[in-house]
């Protein structure tokens, strides 16, 4: 069946933002207006469309990125809802590495906010174009030039306004669109779904000229044609100024800024159709980039056609009651039948797409043919997990996968009744298959299961879905704090392993050099004997044993970091060198090693930003330096005092109630994992 759809009226865009901003009530709004819904649900009255899980609609927060579709003045658009908690970043990060275009959403109010920063950065590693959305132009405090200094400043964006408020806080009535010059009032009577578009009142022609004069300004410094004219003294009108704003937008190089109020529903369709002028199409976009599975330095790429061999890359595993496990996938090229047989290439399996689903949050239709630019489900895929390239069997290609945070708290977890072990376990296995940034397994020492997730409300949220979902009830420990070990010098050792059983010998000498790597660099193997000394095949051997051993660190048995384990000595045997004894003798030599290299005991260290009335800023600044805490500066937002710092994570737990009993309930902060740094409260 053709596909319904043309490529270039296809939009696949995400809401990101901070927690509370007002990402799921904007999408909402979106749906509403695009007729998927027929009432308008509410997040504070818990229900919200987007939020389908029990938790999101208790605490009024999206921690998983439901995936809907919906149809505006004939466009497709696929919209992906993402979490704004800290917690959930992996979420955002998963979203984007399949989103053409976003939607930056601020509060008029607060303006650019931590996580608001880290998703916009992460959005910048991705190049993913944007457009902004000023929400909450109706509350108090609101104030829209404010947060165009904040992007500017905090983000070193360059954002335009396209659109300016008529009027502010309790008097916000419409905008002004600065391209077409003209006022947007919206019916109060209907919920805002009429509005009228009305000449430029006089109060508001001054102001409007001068905006507009900006916005032409800074779109024609891309564009010397429209520069000329601009310089010549001629009009630019509104369709040259879409046309090129466009372009500068998809390249990057301007962020197109609109305004709003999604719970008053004023400016949401407006912001539809800045979607549709100013955000890609998958054909926009171009080619995805890929590598040959059999030699992977040759880079292979796909274009977003339909005739092209079909590739695409799972996303999210999502558990659903009706359906059971759901992988969501973005098709870059070719297309997908249902009941067809198509290949993971990353575990080098054969799945078949039983069914194709295209999801509106939790609801569901089920369809015959799934086309390039497309986000669908598909149910019961078996080897599946998020990251995977799925594409032709003749024609294998190899996406670039998507890398997320690592665990940095852990937690005891045990079930209630010996007859729900086995339950909780298979529930945690299926949680680890949906979310990238959990894992859990059990401790060999005390034979209890831990959990380890990237921040307390994150474990809080796995501990509440097992009981809810999954109907496991379980006891929990007190969080732990994840440490690493390191060396802080050079080291090196011989390992050797000689055996004979059963009338075969086994061989395997090796020198191992370990060296302290940069922080946040990982684990590095350097391979330094000259050719024809050690075969390929025991050298990866040596580094399977070496990186094995490095597992268990010689102070308390925590996981290295950050170390070269370079390859310097070999001994070879042709006749009875075998790769296992190259395996032991590397972890020999790189356990002896490690212990000779000075180790440390590493701790993870965030980045914690409080923001407090002034007059509390003494008790925040003495309460973080009791946490062993390193105050990095202090600015002033409007009457509130930004408190910026580096904590170590075991100094946390439990802030969030000293910082309210400290600030009386008026404080609030966020934190984001920074990096790890020799501990000072473990040696």
């Amino acid at each position: 069946m053709p596909r319904t759809v043309a490529i270039d009226l296809v939009r696949n865009i995400g809401i990101m933002a901070h927690i509370d901003a007002g990402k799921t009530t904007t999408t909402e709004r979106i749906l509403f207006y695009t007729g998927v819904l027929h009432r308008m649900g509410e997040v504070h009255e818990g229900t919200a469309f987007m939020d389908y899980m029990d938790q999101e609609k208790e605490r009024g927060i999206t921690i998983t990125s439901a995936a809907t579709t919906c149809a505006w003045h004939g466009y497709t658009i696929n919209i992906i809802d993402t979490p704004g908690h800290v917690d959930f970043t992996a979420e955002v990060q998963r979203s984007l590495r399949v989103l053409d275009g976003a939607i930056a959403l601020f509060c008029a109010v607060a303006g650019v906010e931590p996580q608001s920063e880290t998703v916009w950065h992460q959005a910048s590693q991705y190049h993913v174009p944007r457009i902004a959305f000023v929400n909450k132009m109706d509350r108090i405090g609101a104030n829209f030039p404010r947060v165009l200094d904040m992007m500017r400043e905090r983000l070193q964006a360059r954002p335009v306004a396209i659109q300016i408020p008529w009027g502010a806080e309790d008097t916000f009535k419409g905008v002004v669109d600065l391209v077409d010059r003209a006022l947007v009032v919206y019916n109060e009577a209907d919920g805002g779904v009429t509005y009228e578009t009305l000449p430029l009142p006089d109060d508001m022609k001054e102001e409007t000229e001068r905006y507009r004069m900006m916005l032409v300004e800074a779109v024609a410094e891309h564009d010397d044609a429209m520069l000329e004219r601009y310089l010549n003294g001629e009009e630019i009108g509104a369709e040259e100024l879409k046309r090129v704003l466009r372009h500068v937008t998809l390249h990057n190089k301007l962020t197109p800024v609109l305004c709003g109020s999604s719970f008053k529903n004023k400016g949401v369709q407006q912001l539809l159709d800045a979607v549709i002028a100013y955000l890609p199409s998958p054909l926009d976009v171009g080619h995805v980039h890929g590598f040959d599975v059999r030699n992977p330095d040759r880079e292979l790429t796909r274009k977003p056609d339909d005739a092209e061999p079909f590739s695409a890359l799972a996303f999210k595993i999502l558990t659903d009651p009706f359906v059971g496990r759901l992988t969501f996938i973005r098709i870059y090229s070719g297309t997908v039948k249902a009941g067809e047989q198509i290949f993971n290439v990353t575990n080098d399996k054969k799945e078949r797409a039983g069914k194709l689903l295209r999801m509106r949050a939790n609801k569901r239709d089920e369809i015959d043919e799934a086309y390039a630019g497309d986000i669908v489900a598909i149910p019961a895929l078996r080897f599946t997990r998020t990251g995977d390239t799925l594409c032709d069997q003749k024609h294998p290609i190899l996406l670039e996968s998507i890398r997320f945070a690592e665990p940095v708290i852990n937690q005891a977890v045990e079930a209630r009744t010996l007859a729900d072990q086995d339950k909780l376990t298979e529930s945690l296995h299926r949680l680890s298959e949906e979310d990238p940034t959990f894992r859990f397994h059990t401790d060999a020492e005390t034979g209890q299961i831990i959990i380890s997730g990237v921040g307390e409300l994150h474990l809080e949220i796995i501990v509440d879905r097992l009981k809810r979902e999954f109907n496991v009830p379980v006891k929990v420990g007190k969080p732990q704090v994840a440490y690493r070990e390191t060396i802080t010098t050079p080291a090196r050792h011989e390992g050797k392993f000689i055996r004979s059983a059963t009338g075969k010998n086994q061989f395997g000498q090796v020198t191992i050099e370990l060296r302290p790597n940069g922080t946040g660099k990982g684990f590095e193997f350097i391979n330094e004997l000259g050719p024809n000394v050690l075969p390929a095949p025991y050298v990866k051997s040596a580094e399977q044993g070496a990186l094995e051993a490095l597992k268990v660190g010689p102070i308390a048995g925590y996981p290295m970091i950050d170390i070269v384990a370079a390859l310097v000595g070999a001994e070879y045997q042709e006749e009875d060198s075998t790769e296992m004894a190259y395996a032991i003798s590397a972890s020999m030599a790189a356990k002896d090693a490690a212990r000779m290299a000075n180790p440390v005991i590493m701790e993870p260290v965030f980045h914690v930003e409080v923001v407090t009335p002034e007059e509390y800023v003494g008790e925040v600044i003495a309460d973080l330096s009791s946490r062993s805490g390193r105050v990095e500066g202090i600015q002033v937002r409007d009457i509130l005092q930004v408190v910026t710092a580096v904590v170590p994570l075991s100094q946390l737990f439990g802030y969030v109630t000293q910082l309210r009993s400290l600030t009386q309930g008026r404080g609030s902060y966020t934190m984001t994992f920074s990096h790890y740094e020799p501990s000072t409260t473990r040696r």
